[in-house]
């Protein structure tokens, strides 16, 4: 894996802003390994994606952050600069549906997603099985036995200690509560079974079944304090037919559920995720 850093910025739309930014690039001898710059018309916002070689680059990371600040500033950039070389740190966290889990934990074994992934949280203590195969530390939080503020007053509480960058809800079926979901706002992505914003909340295949719809899928999103409504990263669809009951497109949309998060986190994790208010735009 090539070392990089990556320069993501979302800043008014101005003239000679990606010239001054590529005369900056180009005095530091940074070699761009991939660009993408795109315009919102109607907000007149812009957004930029650059993945930076570093084998010939004069400035180190913290050097670069120093040096670009007052350009950024001048154009009144949000930007961050990532290096490709630190894993992200992600937790997951299922139920007892464990096929977008298992399928996110062999993505990461075979280094097909690049980050760490010290826990796997579940209210359901039978995924302990597939967190030994894989040597990840397993913790069974009992969502019956105790009321649920002090559940997830746990889980947060774990999240910290393993000091977590992303938060994957990899068909976890319970609701985070609000002051979760501000406090890790833009952290926390989830997977809905569901083309959203068709047939948010319980039961989505039932729904679509009882509307005879011809197209199933799933959705990846960031988790807001407004259920199945955050900011969507991914969405994968199957086809399907009067002949498929509601069983059919539970199996059939696995494959829509598993691609559409891998794919989602995928993106999260390389930088190629930008949030605008309630919608995205995603560099793919």
């Amino acid at each position: 894996m090539q070392h990089t850093f990556r320069l993501v910025i979302d800043c008014p739309d101005q003239i000679g802003l990606v010239a001054s930014v590529s005369q900056f690039l180009a005095d530091q001898q940074a070699t761009i390994v991939e660009a993408n710059h795109h315009t919102d018309q109607q907000t007149g916002r812009f957004f930029m994606r650059h993945e930076i070689g570093t084998h010939r680059l004069a400035l180190d990371h913290r050097q670069f952050i120093k040096a670009f600040t007052p350009l950024a500033q001048e154009y009144n950039m949000q930007w961050k600069l990532t290096d490709s070389s630190r894993k992200q740190r992600l937790a997951l966290l299922g139920s007892l549906d464990s096929h977008c889990l298992v399928d996110l934990l062999h993505r990461w074994h075979s280094e097909e997603l690049y980050c760490d992934i010290p826990c796997i949280i579940s209210n359901h203590p039978q995924l302990k099985q597939f967190a030994d195969w894989y040597k990840v530390p397993f913790h069974w939080v009992d969502f019956k036995g105790q009321s649920k503020s002090q559940a997830f007053a746990q889980i947060a509480t774990l999240l910290d200690e393993y000091k977590i960058d992303l938060t994957v809800l990899a068909r976890f079926m319970q609701i985070f509560p609000d002051t979760l979901c501000d406090q890790y706002k833009g952290k926390i992505i989830n997977i809905h079974h569901s083309f959203l914003p068709s047939f948010a909340g319980a039961r989505p295949y039932q729904q679509a079944y009882n509307r005879g719809v011809k197209l199933i899928g799933a959705t990846c999103h960031y988790v807001t304090s407004d259920l199945d409504e955050g900011p969507i990263i991914e969405q994968a669809v199957k086809r399907i037919s009067h002949s498929d009951d509601a069983q059919d497109m539970v199996r059939k949309g696995k494959d829509c559920e598993v691609t559409a998060l891998a794919h989602g986190v995928r993106y999260h994790l390389e930088d190629r995720v930008i949030i605008h208010r309630n919608k995205t735009v995603v560099f793919a």
